[in-house]
C-alpha cells in the first residue's frame, strides 16, 4: 500500500503533466520533482517494511530472508540516491535499483522448503511461480529500459507491485498454516504495510 499510494499521490502532486504509463516511479523522487519527499518516504516505508519482514519471517529459509532484507535496504538506497532532475539516472541510483528489483526477485526462491507443515507461500512449486513471474516482469522491465519504450512506468510499476505485494501473501500463508504461532507478530504488522 505504502509504494502504491505514494507513487499514486506523488503523479497528482506533480504540477507539470506526469504519465504513469511511461513515467518512471523514480522520477517522482528525483530532484527537481514537485514535492519529491511523497516519492521519497513512499520508497524508505517500503524498503524497511522489507527488511522487517525478512527479519521476522521465521518460516522462511534463512537465505531467502537474507535476499529479502538486502532488497529492502537496496529500495531505501534507491530513495536516498535521487536522479537528477529531468529523470537522468546516476550510477548509484541505477546501482541500487538493479540491486533491489533482482533481489526481490530471486528471494521466493531462496525462501523455501519443503515438508507437509511448510507454509503454501513457502513450498518450492509456490515460491518458484512467484519468482518466474517476477522474474518475467523484470525482464518486461529491463526491456522497456533499454529500448526506451513507451510503457517504462506501467512496466516498473507492475514490477514493484508484485514485488511489494508478495511478502505480504507469503505472511499472510504463515499466518493460516496450522504450524503458525498464534497472534499476528512483527512480519505481519510489516508485510501490511506493503
Amino acid at each position: 500500500m505504502l509504494i502504491v499510494g505514494g507513487w499514486t499521490v506523488a503523479a497528482g502532486l506533480q504540477t507539470h503533466h506526469f504519465d504513469p504509463v511511461s513515467g518512471s516511479i523514480s522520477a517522482l523522487a528525483a530532484v527537481g520533482a514537485t514535492d519529491r519527499w511523497v516519492m521519497t518516504l513512499a520508497l524508505l516505508s517500503t524498503g524497511v517494511c522489507h527488511v522487517i519482514t525478512g527479519l521476522a519471517l521465521r518460516p522462511a529459509a534463512p537465505a531467502g530472508r537474507l535476499i529479502l532484507m538486502i532488497g529492502g535496504v537496496a529500495v531505501m538506497m534507491v530513495a536516498a540516491n535521487p536522479q537528477h532532475a529531468g529523470g537522468v539516472g546516476t550510477l548509484p541510483h541505477t546501482f541500487w535499483a538493479t540491486l533491489g528489483f533482482i533481489a526481490l526477485a530471486a528471494w521466493p526462491v531462496a525462501s523455501w522448503k519443503r515438508g507437509p507443515s511448510v507454509p503454501y507461500g513457502l513450498r518450492p512449486a509456490v515460491a518458484a511461480g512467484a519468482a518466474a513471474v517476477q522474474a518475467c516482469l523484470l525482464a518486461w522491465f529491463y526491456a522497456e529500459v533499454t529500448t526506451s519504450g513507451g510503457q517504462l512506468g506501467l512496466a516498473e510499476r507492475v514490477l514493484a507491485a508484485a514485488q511489494a505485494i508478495w511478502p505480504l501473501a507469503v505472511v499472510l500463508t504463515c499466518r493460516r498454516s496450522p504450524s503458525a504461532r498464534s497472534g499476528p507478530g512483527p512480519a505481519a504488522a510489516a508485510a501490511a504495510g506493503h
